[in-house]
């Protein structure tokens, strides 16, 4: 496991100190000498993504903060991101961001689809089974720090993210005891932020490094075993289809999730989806 972060670790920083140059899995395996298909497999299961996807998303949020913070000519971001001609970059670009980038620059609203990314380099519950009800506690103020540092690892779950807004939420939902984490000392793995009035889960955010110990499950049995008994739990996410989507999708759906009403939040295509306590094990509350 040590040896894995290792070789990612090398990968990423090779990664982000070569952005403006041509990247794809045979030039980062060469350049920290690993072989590609060793570097392919535990980077996609440490990270989540492929090298491919990591490069592109990272490569067009630099280009999104170009379009915003510079005057340069939309075609010298297309060339500076690796596109060959403008409409390519365009095509990619409207994708992910559900905006050209002219459409984007005039929005003067930046937001990023991929920061770079950092490894728990100690972890020491990646193989360890986690048990709701000893590993899940209610966030502190003092957590704060350790939670943004989540919320910036996955950020690409939460388009136009507005960090001010978001602290401000944040604090009020520790305050009414509605923040919940998981701790792998002093990282922050998981974090979920939600209104048991509702049932509405605002934030749900998974350490990529950890998404295979069932976190996301780990919450939901908190919120029915002990804080909000048969209320229906509903959560949105990206659309079906929606090519920036790392994921998340798939999970909330794997989780029992149904699909509810489309909406569009912030300017974004988004779906609701909803989950009742009858599509988890009663088991998994004892």
């Amino acid at each position: 496991m040590q040896i894995n972060i290792i070789n990612v670790t090398e990968a990423i920083n090779y990664i982000e100190n070569n952005l403006a140059d041509k990247l794809d899995l045979e030039i980062v395996a060469q350049a920290v000498h690993y072989s590609k298909y060793h570097l392919h497999r535990v980077f996609t299961e440490t990270v989540g993504l492929t090298i491919h996807d990591y490069v592109q998303r990272r490569k067009l949020t630099e280009a999104a903060k170009l379009l915003i913070f510079s005057d340069k000519p939309i075609i010298e971001i297309a060339l500076i991101a690796g596109y060959e001609s403008q409409q390519a970059f365009t095509t990619i670009f409207k994708l992910m961001y559900k905006k050209t980038p002219r459409q984007y620059r005039e929005a003067e609203e930046f937001y990023p689809l991929q920061l770079r990314y950092v490894l728990n380099k100690k972890p020491t519950k990646i193989c360890v089974e986690i048990d709701w009800k000893r590993d899940i506690l209610f966030a502190a103020d003092s957590d704060i720090p350790a939670w943004m540092d989540l919320v910036h690892l996955v950020v690409d779950g939460f388009p136009y993210l507005k960090e001010d807004e978001y602290l401000k939420q944040l604090k009020r939902c520790i305050q009414k005891k509605q923040a919940l984490i998981i701790k792998d000392e002093a990282t922050i793995i998981g974090a979920m932020a939600f209104d048991n009035e509702t049932g509405s889960i605002d934030f749900l955010g998974v350490h990529p490094q950890y998404r295979k110990r069932d976190i996301a499950k780990a919450f939901l049995q908190k919120l029915w075993g002990e804080l909000l008994k048969n209320t229906p739990i509903s959560i949105t996410t990206f659309r079906e289809g929606d090519k920036a989507d790392p994921g998340y999708r798939e999970v909330f759906k794997k989780l029992g999730f149904a699909e509810a009403e489309l909406l569009i939040e912030f300017g974004y295509p988004t779906q609701k989806l909803t989950l009742h306590k009858d599509n988890l094990e009663v088991s998994d509350f004892e």
